[in-house]
């Protein structure tokens, strides 16, 4: 299947991690293997973002979940482990409550 760009629509979800508008993501951010470089990184772009529809907080933690979602069964337990102690750490970069 082939979209608009002439590209598979297969793998949209990459085109958007790789190349967002909204935020100028470091380069293989998503595989950095300390939790708190990741959340520092995402906090980094999208407190620098000039795109962004809604405040960085959000931004990020919206990004961080999108690349979960769309890695679906590709993840390892162990990367998505990371991924989600992510999360943890990106709540505390911006000063926001955990999750209940």
């Amino acid at each position: 299947m082939v979209g608009k760009s002439g590209k598979s629509a297969k793998r949209w979800s990459k085109d958007v991690t790789e190349h967002s508008t909204a935020l100028r993501l470091e380069k293989g951010v998503f595989n950095f293997k300390d939790p708190k470089q990741i959340a520092a990184s995402l906090k980094r772009s999208a407190e620098t973002s000039t795109t962004r529809k809604s405040d960085p907080y959000r931004s990020a933690m919206s990004m961080l979940t999108f690349y979960i979602n769309r890695a679906g069964k590709n993840l390892s337990d162990d990367d998505r482990l990371r991924l989600e102690q992510a999360k943890v750490e990106l709540r505390k970069v911006f000063g926001r409550a955990p999750a209940m």
